[in-house]
């Protein structure tokens, strides 16, 4: 039953619709919008993203960003944009809406609008939504400066001049700075700098727990129980297949049930109840900027709620889980602590263990 005021479910397309989806996309009628649309749409008719790729030519990597930067374009819509914000993205720009995925809708929609105004690309896009997130979970802003992303992302070259004592690269922060910087007292607190030249180190955030599997046996292999002998033919039949999905042999079966199995290292015994989620490397903060973005398997400790500077808490902002990393007590509240980091096994030659011949001399 549908409640009053909702929207109800869109049905999934019939063949001809499928068909006329297809060769749109194939001809790539319409805007980015639309293809996302489609994408959408066809994967709700049960096409798989390999299928969808060979029929028309789009990746699936690609297909993931469109989708993704279209569920953020309409959020702007919702909370909403200036009318060139809304024209402009409607046209171009789903690289740079997906990287705003990591925002509420509200900071979304302000620095889509930040972004048009000062023509950013993605890339720069990409390197400034860290600095808005990590300025949404102050209690209250620094002395001088405003709400508005203009402002939060001036805070943060700020923040970096102050703590270089190179002048040349100090005096590059401070252009920055000022170059986004949208209230007058943001812009008095900045020029201040021009003359006091204090350097203010701060301290160095603690290391990522990250680890890599190394080794076959770090990797063991989810095997399903089907019970206790006796057992019936019926008994057997009722386990389901069971195919573990790379890179870390993650499981699943009908019903909300998954696993992912990890080494029993002493970080994992200790653990009083531990949950396991999936994110890509650059959702992290201070996750190294050189470090190639791969998928990583982040296990938190739901019974450890104490927060403390020396570690990493995973918490909630507008419904939003995220990773946080803050040298005072967080403002939203603590839903466990980051106990491990966990890198997919780098495999240089996959068949080379599935060899049998091969054997240790």
């Amino acid at each position: 039953m549908i409640s009053p005021g909702s929207t109800p479910p869109t049905p999934p397309p019939d063949a001809d619709a499928v068909q006329d989806i297809l060769l749109k996309l194939r001809r790539k009628e319409g805007t980015w919008v639309n293809w996302a649309q489609g994408c959408q749409a066809l994967q709700k008719a049960k096409l798989t993203p390999q299928q969808i790729f060979e029929e028309t030519g789009f990746e699936p990597i690609q297909q993931n960003q469109i989708m993704v930067a279209e569920q953020v374009f309409q959020s702007l819509i919702n909370v909403g944009v200036a009318e060139a914000t809304q024209a402009h993205f409607t046209r171009q720009g789903s690289d740079s809406l997906y990287e705003m995925r990591l925002l509420s809708q509200s900071d979304r929609a302000a620095t889509a609008d930040f972004a048009l105004q000062h023509g950013l690309d993605s890339e720069e896009v990409r390197d400034l939504v860290k600095p808005l997130k990590e300025y949404s979970y102050r209690k209250e802003n620094p002395p001088g400066f405003g709400d508005g992303p203009g402002d939060a992302i001036a805070y943060h070259y700020w923040k970096l001049a102050r703590q270089n004592d190179d002048l040349q690269d100090r005096s590059r922060l401070i252009a920055q700075a000022l170059r986004f910087a949208e209230t007058a007292t943001a812009r008095q607190q900045i020029e201040k700098l021009l003359t006091d030249f204090t350097v203010v180190k701060s301290r160095p955030a603690p290391r990522l727990p990250l680890y890599r599997l190394e080794t076959e046996s770090d990797l063991p292999r989810m095997i399903p129980v089907v019970g206790q002998m006796p057992l019936t033919v019926d008994d057997l039949k009722a386990v389901p297949v069971v195919v573990a999905e790379d890179p870390f042999g993650m499981v699943s079966t009908t019903g909300a049930s998954a696993w992912i199995a990890v080494p029993g290292w002493q970080v994992i015994f200790r653990a009083e109840d531990p949950v396991g989620l999936l994110t890509q490397s650059r959702q992290l903060p201070n996750y190294p900027i050189d470090a190639a973005d791969e998928l990583l398997f982040v296990v938190v400790d739901r019974s450890d709620r104490t927060w403390d500077d020396d570690g990493y808490f995973l918490t909630a902002t507008a419904d939003q889980l995220t990773v946080v990393w803050s040298t005072s007590p967080l403002d939203t509240p603590v839903l466990g602590k980051v106990i491990l980091i966990l890198r997919p096994k780098r495999i240089l030659d996959e068949d080379y263990n599935r060899e049998l011949w091969q054997i240790d001399e």
